[in-house]
């Protein structure tokens, strides 16, 4: 078994952590940033997996809540999305999500979705398959076109009742009335504080409970039936793609590394390195909206 540490990607706790997860992986090294060596893998990779993360999104212009954007009022991301936040005050919190919700609505797929989503549907007529594995909630990549997108931390676009726990599709904005011109991140923008019968509801007639986005909040565990699609998928690509994404969040930080320990191809895409960088075979630095459509564009031994 590809995971042999099967607990932690069971519970599928969502940590933001520097941890190594324990487990064999391949002997640190300095990857290869050789972009036609990483062409000649690409064009024998029938099973192709693309890890993705805020990177991503930051390309068609949604900040990652890292760094400069990292508060949101006088809050870090982190101590808001937790399901203790959202029970103490679930109007802060739909707050913090309507606003991240209208950043996202007037956002386009960059040329990194785009990318991916031609690579996906022109490999497809090819008999090969491409699976976007991401740790983004901005359904971007589905809006590009890709059909076979796996969202580990949920998405901004969907709701869950905490009552019946049905989950719904919504783009609506606002979503509720209430929460029209709230959510400015200002760090002297007072609450809202708007009551809990105003904020979004469930439409079904016998519940009518309370709403919350349905994303994964820190310290909450995974759905595991997603995390055993997951599992399939680093078990048998043969190669992978880790694009956008800081390496620091288990259990998604931990994916590459074990596609790496097989012996599998892993190229990350990034502005930086990251903590796993040396565990994989190929690094290329820069914005991903230019290396990563190069890197995935027809190769010449392609029948188009």
């Amino acid at each position: 078994m590809l995971l042999k540490n099967r607990a932690v990607l069971s519970l599928g706790l969502r940590l933001c952590s520097t941890h190594v997860t324990k487990g064999q992986l391949v002997e640190p090294g300095r990857p290869s940033s050789d972009m036609s060596e990483f062409r000649k893998a690409f064009s024998k990779a029938k099973h192709i997996a693309i890890i993705t993360g805020a990177g991503v999104g930051a390309e068609s212009g949604i900040p990652t809540f890292r760094g400069e954007h990292e508060k949101w009022r006088k809050w870090h991301s982190q101590d808001l999305a937790t399901p203790e936040a959202f029970s103490r005050t679930p109007s802060r919190v739909w707050e913090f999500y309507h606003y991240r919700r209208e950043l996202v609505l007037d956002k386009k797929p960059s040329a990194v979705h785009l990318a991916i989503a031609e690579c996906e549907a022109r490999l497809k007529k090819q008999g090969r398959s491409v699976v976007v594995i991401t740790q983004c909630i901005d359904d971007l990549h589905r809006q590009a076109g890709s059909k076979h997108v796996l969202q580990i931390h949920g998405s901004l676009m969907e709701t869950r009742c905490v009552s019946c726990r049905q989950v719904t599709g919504n783009r609506r904005s606002p979503i509720c009335p209430a929460l029209l011109g709230t959510g400015a991140p200002g760090p002297d923008v007072p609450d809202a504080q708007i009551p809990v019968d105003k904020l979004p509801r469930c439409e079904d007639r016998d519940c009518q409970g309370l709403l919350r986005p349905n994303v994964v909040f820190f310290g909450e565990t995974l759905d595991s039936h997603l995390l055993t699609m997951v599992e399939k998928e680093i078990e048998t690509c043969d190669l992978c793609l880790v694009v956008g994404t800081s390496s620091i969040v288990y259990p998604a930080a931990m994916f590459g590394p074990r596609v790496a320990a097989r012996g599998v191809p892993v190229a990350e895409f990034n502005t930086n390195t990251t903590p796993k960088t040396e565990y994989f075979m190929y690094h290329f630095h820069g914005p991903c909206g230019t290396t990563l459509p190069q890197a995935l564009a027809p190769h010449e031994s392609e029948e188009i």
